[in-house]
């Protein structure tokens, strides 16, 4: 087949984003990725602490299994409150911003 013959790529020169709006996944992958991250970044400071999961959730206040689902990469039903909690046990602060 030559290069004239070839269907064009409706994809090419777009980016990411593009690709994942068309296809009807943008706001499911970005939330998913802040998800991630935010799990990734609590479990690496609380290792930084050495603070078991039990621990972390006394002094949250809370319990192991609402721990478990701040935890959670794949859980998405946190609240801002907890997230704080969370952040303030290891040392840290939220922030958020729209952009």
């Amino acid at each position: 087949m030559s290069k004239m013959n070839k269907p064009k790529n409706s994809h090419v020169g777009s980016t990411l984003d593009d690709f994942l709006k068309e296809e009807g996944i943008y706001e499911h992958v970005q939330t998913t990725a802040i998800k991630r991250v935010l799990a990734s970044q609590l479990e690496r400071a609380m290792k930084e602490r050495k603070l078991t999961k039990m621990e972390m959730a006394r002094r949250m206040h809370t319990s192991r299994m609402q721990l478990d689902r701040l935890l959670d990469p794949d859980n998405y039903s946190v609240t801002l409150a907890t997230l704080r909690r969370a952040a303030a046990v290891v040392g840290r602060e939220v922030r958020l911003e729209l952009v």
